[in-house]
């Protein structure tokens, strides 16, 4: 199959020193409203990738996103934002970045060049083959990534990936790949705009799909989430109150007593 790395290409837009703020932001803004149409068409796959996931889960297997970079941030972003969203255990989404925690802030000098590095990252969290590697790369050709995917294979852990470039190196190797094609960028090979914002599209769908396929929300409300600030326990008072006939004060109490909105209703049902 042949590759074009479009995420490289040339902007369509010349000479942006010369636009004006509103230029710039209207153009930028043109180039964002086609980043959801581009994850529409791989609808598909991403569906593919979270019926494994969930699959893998409820054997009591781990997902792990693994990437360099804007793609490496994202994916600590995804994964560290599930147990307080969710309640679910810190271990259960992990997200591992080319250098380590230290890149998370400052780029590290060669980290996504080493193929073998993944590996041994995905290693000292003891991965098995009950778990999920997804690895993330705008360009399609980070050899960390494309290195770790390749060793989970060769492990026979499930493996998927997500790439801005139909066709990629990581698409080929990744048991599940997951292609968004943003096309070029506003500027030239700035792939933290449209690439990163479409991975953070389709890094929002798989974890929050797949968390509500666990039974990790109710309705449309996160029952399990962590009361880690006043505007999370204010949230989890009144969604109590939604769901049983009961005050403020006593939703309150309810709360406090049983650590979640979950076991605070279920509580009081079951007294009935």
């Amino acid at each position: 199959m042949s590759f074009t790395k479009t995420t490289e290409q040339s902007s369509k837009y010349e000479h942006l020193e010369k636009m004006s703020v509103q230029e710039l932001l209207s153009n930028i803004n043109q180039e964002d409203k086609t980043v959801p149409f581009a994850v529409e068409k791989a609808l598909p796959e991403i569906a593919s990738l979270i019926d494994v996931v969930v699959q893998n889960m409820k054997l009591g297997g781990r997902l792990f996103y693994i990437g360099a970079g804007t793609s490496g941030r994202l994916g600590v972003v995804d994964a560290s934002e599930c147990p307080p969203t969710f309640g679910v255990p810190f271990d259960l989404v992990n997200g591992i970045i080319a250098g380590g925690d230290k890149a998370i802030r400052r780029a590290v000098e060669n980290a996504e060049d080493n193929a073998n590095q993944a590996w041994t990252d995905l290693q000292e969290h003891n991965i098995s083959k009950n778990d999920i590697v997804i690895g993330i790369a705008a360009s399609g050709t980070t050899p960390y990534v494309i290195g770790g995917l390749k060793a989970c294979n060769e492990n026979n852990i499930i493996t998927g990936s997500i790439s801005c470039n139909a066709g990629s190196p990581l698409s080929q190797t990744a048991k599940f790949p997951i292609d968004v094609v943003v096309g070029p960028e506003f500027v030239t090979g700035s792939s933290r705009m449209k690439a990163g914002t479409a991975q953070k599209l389709v890094l929002n769908m798989i974890s929050t799909a797949t968390m509500i396929q666990l039974g990790k929300v109710k309705g449309n409300k996160m029952v399990d989430m962590q009361l880690s600030n006043s505007k999370l326990v204010d949230r989890g008072v009144k969604m109590i109150m939604g769901e049983i006939p009961v005050s403020y004060e006593d939703a309150s109490k309810l709360l406090t007593n049983y650590g979640s909105v979950r076991k605070a209703v279920d509580y009081y049902n079951n007294k009935l």
